[in-house]
């Protein structure tokens, strides 16, 4: 079990990088922010407690790599790079700007600190097994970490990356699968019918967990466990609410892509905790 202090600190990164979300979007002008909120507990745990990484280094060898196969969420994914030192927090207010090095899906030429470009649903868990794959055939231990949606898990590509990672046994690969049951058009259920998830990555040969996507103490716990797997790849089902932080994006799929409103920015930073 994770140090409580720990879990404090990291809770409170969480609360940033969602004020960050929040403010660049509300800047920039455009940009998806409720599926950005519901992995950015996953995300500050990756990045600054789990990746072995080296912002100075960004094409060191040996550091672990993350992709965000989901790749419209990726205005946390650049609030997390930029706080962890790959480039100036000035920056983000310049998401999805003509010229930016901010795209509105990660294109990693133009990015420090990316590790693939992603944003055409389905692809990044190939990318992730061809990654763990070469890391093997180079006797390399650095680990691979992707982050799924669940809608995303309708995509056939998903699942042919799921069987050759599973036939690979490739145990440097960990999934997590961002479970807020929503995707753009509606319910996941009502709209691919993904369900049983557990059921159907264990009949593709994974290691498969569940737990809550906001508990930042089982998220690395997850990690942890993952890290002792042998001969499998892992998936951590994770339960997560889309707006997560924000009362008021709860339950509304209008935020999947939405800009806030003065008023709205405003009463969003206030329930983060910060003002800008």
């Amino acid at each position: 079990m994770a140090d409580r202090a720990l879990i404090l600190k990291l809770e409170e990164q969480a609360r940033e990088l969602r004020r960050d979300v929040v403010d660049m979007i509300y800047k920039s002008g455009d940009g998806h922010p409720s599926p950005s909120m519901s992995v950015a507990d996953i995300v500050t745990a990756l990045y600054f407690n789990v990746l072995l990484i080296d912002p100075a280094r960004p094409d060191w060898e040996d550091r672990d790599r993350f992709i965000l196969s989901k790749g419209h969420s990726c205005p946390v994914l650049y609030a997390a790079l930029a706080r962890r030192g790959y480039f100036s927090v000035d920056e983000l207010p310049t998401l999805r700007y003509l010229h930016s090095n901010l795209q509105g899906h990660p294109y990693a030429p133009k990015t420090r600190g990316l590790d693939a470009t992603t944003g055409s649903l389905g692809n990044g868990l190939s990318v992730g097994v061809g990654m763990a794959l070469a890391a093997r055939m180079r006797d390399r231990d650095h680990r691979v970490y992707v982050v799924t949606g669940d809608g995303e898990l309708g995509e056939g590509l998903i699942w042919e990356a799921a069987m050759c990672a599973g036939h690979q046994k490739l145990s440097h690969l960990t999934v997590f699968v961002d479970n807020n049951n929503y995707q753009s058009g509606g319910t996941v259920g009502e709209v691919s019918g993904v369900y049983p998830l557990v059921e159907k990555w264990e009949a593709f040969g994974w290691h498969c967990r569940t737990i809550d996507g906001h508990d930042m103490g089982a998220i690395l716990d997850a990690v942890a466990t993952a890290k002792e797997v042998v001969d499998k790849p892992t998936a951590i089902i994770a339960k997560t609410v889309k707006g997560k932080g924000v009362s008021f994006m709860i339950g509304d799929n209008s935020w999947h892509k939405r800009v806030f409103t003065e008023a709205e920015h405003a009463a969003a930073m206030k329930e983060l905790g910060g003002a800008r």
